[in-house]
């Protein structure tokens, strides 16, 4: 048994983990990372599946890696990253007989005139869209992934954009996916292209704010394209791990924590199941979901009971069966459109979405699953040898269903509907590997059954009330711990924001005007609490 003392321990290696970590070490703090797995990245890791073969294992494509602030700070490109692109963003078909696919293309007049082939109104609404969104879009990505309430950012967003068309952004920022859609656009093609984007999320496309979804990935895909790191997901987590160590941050595999010591109302220290305790001068920041955190790393009294009635309530995201294909050939796609595009979505069109979720909410196993496929070896051609495709595909079960024979029967599904749109693929599959909710979560326990994005994305579980009324910020009721995962604001995707939003709060403990923030957040957080 062993004690080390350090300012501060990072619970989990996940890349909010790591951004946090190298917030803390760039200033000066002395950073141990206790990671449980034996290899470091959470959600952001590949690996061949398939000899010759490389897969990303869980996330993919990060146009969110390169634009949200906490990301870019790090400027990840000085130690290793490189990015790479497909000819072609993205593209969505919208039926088995769908030959002429549309497509976001990198040039935005490209796109838009694409779109006035469907119909002219809306290659001009795109072009007037985008031109929006270049005037917003570093309020905007401020008020989104910077603490919450975004007090700042916000008010430079509204200057911006003045009064008037500030409530109106407002109003469009809370629409329901499908009403945001038909009203911006005539074409189902035009419409298809923010919907397929809406359902990244686990947010139904009749369900309010599931529009911002479809609309912040559908203008990131104009403006900063769907980057890959060259060499498979691994690279980045490689990058994150460098850029930590770079400033003085240490990461140790193979160390799960067990618990979190509290004593005076303050974390002091973790100690992991192998007899090592870590104490912690100054903070201690869990890359952890939040049921986690309370329900099991620490005492049951260390926070108020009204914690854990609320998390009773805590509702995970719907679970994900992922397939991963070594395929011996490009993809035959009945529409040529979707050839050089990274990403694809299909399974479903406008109206098929809307089925698609139902069955989703109700119980019922998706005949015609949706689902996002990624071209990896279009995107980079690293993937996989020459005129080969390394590919995946992803889709969910209805919430609560996690049985393996259920993933089994909707993978074949999969299989189907992509034979459906690419006659001729079935053939190509020279490897084929299905991760289950039970294989996502065995690989990272974050995952709780299958679930990829820390708890449910709909508004009954942003903001204010992530991962609970009242803790929606990086701090929680004990003293010293900041909860930096995806359960916490603003939720799942691989932006850093919540690591970074953790490591702020933890840093923001310091000097006279940090005890009084101290004092004022922990009141408020005992006040909504009790």
């Amino acid at each position: 048994m062993t004690t080390t003392e350090v300012d501060a321990v990072v619970i989990g290696s996940g890349h909010n983990g790591l951004v946090a970590a190298a917030a803390m070490a760039d200033a000066g703090w002395d950073v141990v990372i206790l990671e449980a797995a034996e290899l470091p990245g959470g959600a952001v890791r590949s690996a061949e599946l398939v000899p010759g073969f490389t897969s990303d294992l869980f996330s993919a494509f990060y146009p969110l890696a390169v634009s949200s602030p906490a990301m870019t700070a790090l400027e990840l490109e000085r130690h290793g990253l490189t990015w790479s692109h497909s000819p072609t963003v993205y593209g969505h078909a919208r039926s088995p007989q769908d030959t002429d696919a549309p497509v976001v293309h990198h040039d935005v007049e490209a796109t838009a005139a694409l779109l006035r082939e469907h119909d002219v109104r809306d290659g001009d609404t795109w072009l007037r869209l985008f031109e929006q969104w270049e005037r917003i879009r570093t309020p905007l990505l401020g008020s989104l992934f910077g603490p919450f309430p975004p007090v700042l950012p916000a008010a430079r967003l509204a200057r911006t954009l003045g009064v008037s068309e500030t409530l109106r952004f407002g109003r469009f920022a809370a629409l329901p996916a499908r009403v945001m859609a038909h009203e911006l656009f005539h074409s189902e093609a035009a419409r298809c292209l923010l919907l397929g984007n809406a359902m990244h999320g686990d947010v139904p496309t009749d369900a309010p704010v599931s529009g911002m979804m479809g609309y912040l990935l559908t203008m990131l895909a104009q403006d900063v394209g769907y980057p890959a790191p060259v060499g498979g997901s691994s690279a980045l987590t490689d990058a994150l791990i460098r850029r930590a160590a770079a400033s003085g941050a240490v990461l140790t595999c193979s160390r799960p924590v067990e618990s979190i010591d509290v004593r005076g109302g303050r974390a002091r220290a973790v100690h992991t199941t192998g007899g090592e305790t870590f104490r912690a001068r100054r903070a201690i920041v869990a890359d952890v979901s939040a049921p986690a955190l309370y329900g099991s790393l620490l005492p049951f009294d260390a926070v108020p009971r009204r914690v854990h009635d609320d998390l009773r309530a805590f509702e995970w995201d719907t679970p994900v069966v992922k397939l991963n294909y070594a395929l011996d050939r490009r993809i035959p796609w009945r529409s040529a459109s979707l050839t050089e595009a990274g990403t694809v979505h299909l399974g479903a069109d406008d109206n098929g979405l809307v089925h698609w979720a139902a069955d989703l909410t109700t119980g019922v196993l998706p005949q015609s699953p949706f689902m996002l496929f990624g071209q990896m070896t279009t995107a980079d051609r690293s993937r996989s040898p020459e005129g080969t495709e390394s590919a995946w595909a992803y889709t969910h079960l209805p919430r609560g269903v996690v049985d393996d024979s259920a993933a089994e029967t909707v993978a074949d599904r999969v299989d189907q509907v992509l034979e459906q749109h690419a006659p001729g693929f079935a053939d190509s599959v020279v490897g084929r590997v299905v991760q289950r909710p039970s294989d996502l979560h065995g690989a990272d326990a974050n995952l709780h059954g299958g679930a990829v994005n820390g708890g449910t994305a709909q508004l009954q579980q942003q903001l204010i009330f992530r991962p609970t009324p009242g803790l929606g910020r990086a701090e929680t009721p004990v003293e010293g711990l900041f909860l930096g995962s995806a359960s916490a604001h603003p939720g799942g995707g691989v932006h850093g924001a919540a690591g970074a939003n953790a490591a702020r709060a933890a840093l923001g403990q310091r000097g006279a005007r940090g005890w009084a923030r101290k004092k004022v957040t922990s009141a408020l957080i005992e006040f909504l609490t009790r």
